[in-house]
């Protein structure tokens, strides 16, 4: 695979599990995302939902469905992602991470929480790509989750479509408060979402990293009260990694659901890759 057509890194905002059930604009988007893409030889998903103390990869060769919720309509109880499990590549990318100097343990039963399965069954809804998955690490900064993954950026090259699964915006807090109507959109979360896009795609990555260290707002305002706890953007880190040493960022993909979870996803890359794969015109 040339670097041109190397696959992008992409971060995806996952909502909640309803996703697939429901016809939102990021249910649309989503399901048209591999369209444009060259057909990914497997996925391996970086979920807010697998968190560990280390990293942490599964090597599950048929990975079973992970109902990591409560309260949730029955039918989504009985949706599967019967995809084949990666094994292989959660070695390689183990290798990779270990080679950067973080051991990694590897678990042949992790299967697939709703950070994984509930973007997958929109994009492969036919579960025929092979899945891995890898944690985030609890406690370790945004720029150690750069880093890790910065380890990950040869598996582009190799067919490999990294993803980071968690929420431009995720004050679930305020969104148990106030129940929003799923129309209505609060402002906070929205301006903190292009402030952000603004920030990735002008080049400040800065800006997005160090925005969630400490106790108060970096560059970003509305980053604490966006993101409570780091869980869900920490996976944003990691895409931006595993672009690869130069890479660009752009955001593919705007919309909010239940007023406060923006679904805003992103491609990283070489500048080059991004528009052979999400031309300007096309990024919504």
């Amino acid at each position: 695979m040339s670097a041109a057509t190397a696959l992008p890194a992409l971060f995806l905002s996952h909502g909640a599990p309803t996703l697939p059930l429901e016809d939102r604009p990021a249910s649309a988007f989503l399901s048209g995302l591999l369209a444009g893409l060259p057909r990914p030889k497997a996925i391996l998903v970086v979920s807010a939902h697998y968190e560990a103390t280390g990293p942490e990869a599964s090597t599950a060769e048929t990975p079973e469905t992970i109902y990591d919720f409560g309260g949730f309509p029955p039918a989504l109880y009985r949706m599967t992602h019967p995809a084949p499990g990666a094994p292989d590549i959660a070695r390689r990318a183990a290798a990779l991470i270990e080679a950067a100097g973080a051991p990694v343990r590897l678990d042949p039963a992790r299967g697939l929480d709703h950070g994984v399965w509930t973007p997958l069954k929109l994009m492969d809804p036919k579960a025929q790509i092979p899945v891995a998955s890898l944690s985030i690490v609890h406690r370790r900064s945004p720029r150690w989750h750069f880093d890790y993954g910065r380890a990950l950026a040869p598996l582009r090259a190799e067919g490999v479509l990294v993803i980071g699964s968690g929420a431009a915006t995720h004050n679930l807090r305020a969104w148990m408060m106030s129940r929003p109507d799923v129309a209505d959109e609060r402002p906070e979360a929205r301006s903190f979402a292009d402030a952000l896009a603004q920030a990735l795609e002008g080049g400040d990555w800065d800006a997005a990293l160090d925005a969630f260290e400490g106790p108060k707002d970096g560059k970003l305002a509305g980053a604490k009260w966006n993101h409570p706890t780091d869980d869900h953007i920490l996976p944003l880190h990691v895409a931006m990694g595993a672009g690869g040493a130069g890479a660009a960022a752009r955001r593919i993909h705007a919309s909010t659901n239940h007023g406060v979870i923006a679904m805003d996803a992103y491609a990283f890359g070489a500048p080059e890759e991004l528009e052979a794969h999400f031309p300007s015109q096309a990024a919504a």
